[in-house]
């Protein structure tokens, strides 16, 4: 590798960083979104999900039925420049009907920022998603919503991330009153206290006055018992608060947590100048050649994420690509790792929700769309030089099943293609039954909601309008060993054999008890909660 290229990969790599945004629905998470890009400058005005009809519609939710209904339901990523660094944001879906697809988009991300409710503190879907950036070891930073409503202490918030996640808690900054009284945040590392003035629907950045803390203009500024509050927190945080240690915080083992109010703008910017100087830079990847550092001069990535339908004008489908290693260049080569096939990488695209611009290179911590013709699956590899493939990306247990029907015959085809591109992006898992005379798909979903979202873009994108028939199913578990596994076994009780996209057999339960009966009947046969899904080289494409 040449000194040039080498000092030009070190250069991207050292600006870039990549993050999701983990929450329970109705945290804030796109709002808060909206202002991390208001402040990026990549949107002059922000839109609530929730919006008015005069306001602006939310940059980050696309697709139409997240605009009906204020929600988030597919995972975007949104990149922008900010003091010079390179963020994408991975914009996951709020909804915890699809966690799954949260659990992708975690795959892809180097850090995590928890968005909790100043009032409610930590919820179920932000515990399961900890869980999940736990599991993977990615640095997690905290920020607490909300504070122009009212909520819980401070203290008392820190000490349920403590207690209940097991992370030790540095506050970064410290909340000034909350509610109708919320005035502002102090910065614990400059010292400073930041009052802002309210702006309407923090549509615009905020304002604020920055003081010293022994700046005499305070009591002039601040009523005496919010400064007095004030120092006392302040005393007690110094007195048993642990000091910031930022090696705890890339373990994952301490989280820096900021209060602020995403809707009205307090907090948000000196959030994000903090992260970024906070954050961890693109690291090394597990591959199947051990791990490979960000500078390493061949280009790799993987998909984590495919979407068709994006700009339904063109029935487009898009590969989100994750940059692992090297530089990426408009109309390169590549190696296919699952196929063993060469293809050629041509208009790839920034991602900024739906709008797309067309991009000449990108590094290691980028995501890059790619025009897929049908040649990627999601946990594929993509890579020049030594052949490397990176750990694939698991499917999750179901836990609601339904037969989705085509009533007319004449949309066969139509229904074909969207069943299958659904399949392919991971919108929703799909099975089949054992039974050849019976070839009507069965959806597998996390939540009720997916299977709406499937009916309602197959009406939408391609035409089709469907029966969904319900089974009185709850639990899935896939066959270790496969089917050779099965033959061995006598007869099942209480279970149904079904096969899942891959041709891989797939036990379907009523209930857990009826899953436990049949593994004590059964001690031999290995039962798995997760796809077994290895490598990217082991799918089969279905």
């Amino acid at each position: 590798m040449t000194t040039e290229l080498q000092s030009e990969l070190q250069k991207a790599v050292e600006r870039r960083r990549n993050f999701a945004i983990i929450s329970h629905p109705d945290a804030g998470k796109t709002t808060l979104t909206e202002k991390l890009l208001l402040y990026g400058g990549a949107i002059h005005e922000a839109g609530a999900v929730k919006a008015r009809r005069a306001q602006r519609k939310a940059t980050s939710d696309w697709m139409a039925m997240e605009q009906q209904r204020g929600i988030s339901i597919t995972s975007t990523v949104l990149q922008f420049e900010y003091q010079g660094c390179q963020i994408n944001l991975l914009d996951t879906p709020g909804h915890q009907d699809f966690s799954e697809d949260t659990y992708r988009t975690l795959a892809a991300a180097d850090n995590a920022v928890m968005l909790i409710d100043a009032a409610k503190g930590l919820e179920p879907q932000t515990r399961k998603l900890f869980e999940v950036c736990k599991m993977r070891g990615i640095p997690i930073f905290t920020f607490v919503n909300k504070l122009d409503r009212p909520g819980r202490e401070p203290l008392e918030l820190l000490d349920e991330i403590e207690q209940e996640l097991g992370l030790q808690t540095y506050a970064v900054n410290w909340p000034i009153g909350m509610g109708d009284r919320f005035k502002g945040i102090f910065d614990r590392t400059q010292q400073q206290i930041h009052l802002f003035e309210r702006s309407a629907h923090g549509s615009k950045e905020a304002r604020n006055t920055v003081v010293d803390l022994g700046d005499s203009r305070i009591e002039q500024l601040l009523e005496q018992d919010l400064y007095y509050q004030l120092k006392n927190d302040l005393e007690l945080l110094e007195g048993v608060g642990p000091e910031l240690d930022l090696e705890l915080v890339h373990q994952g083992k301490m989280t820096p947590v900021f209060f602020g109010s995403a809707m009205t703008n307090f907090g948000v910017e000196l959030f994000l100048k903090y992260f970024l100087k906070y954050a961890l830079k693109p690291g090394l990847h597990n591959s199947s050649v051990g791990e490979v550092a960000p500078t390493y001069p061949e280009f790799s990535g993987f998909v984590f994420k495919l979407q068709a339908n994006m700009d339904p004008k063109h029935r487009d489908r898009v590969a989100f690509i994750r940059v692992c290693t090297g530089r990426f260049e408009k109309d390169m080569t590549v190696n296919h790792a699952r196929t063993g096939k060469t293809v050629r990488l041509s208009r790839p695209q920034k991602l900024f929700a739906q709008e797309r611009e067309s991009i000449d290179v990108a590094y290691a911590g980028d995501v890059i769309g790619l025009n897929n013709p049908g040649v990627f699956a999601i946990g594929d590899t993509i890579y020049t030089g030594q052949k490397l493939e990176y750990e694939g990306i698991p499917y999750f247990s179901p836990e609601l099943f339904a037969i989705l029907r085509n009533p007319n015959p004449s949309k066969f085809k139509q229904f074909q293609k969207g069943v299958s591109e659904l399949r392919e992006e991971g919108a929703v898992q799909i099975m089949y039954s054992v039974d050849e005379s019976k070839r009507d798909p069965i959806l597998a979903a996390v939540g009720q909601l997916q299977f709406e979202v499937v009916q309602f873009r197959l009406q939408n994108e391609y035409g089709v309008e469907t029966l969904l028939e319900s089974l009185p199913y709850s639990v899935a578990r896939w066959v270790e060993d496969g089917w050779e596994a099965l033959k061995k076994v006598e007869r099942l009780f209480n279970t149904t054999i079904f096969k899942d996209s891959m041709g891989r057999p797939v036990l379907l339960f009523r209930n857990e008890w009826n899953c436990h009966q049949l593994q004590e009947d059964h001690p031999d046969l290995k039962l798995s909660a997760i796809a077994p899904v290895i490598s990217a080289q082991q799918l089969v494409e279905g």
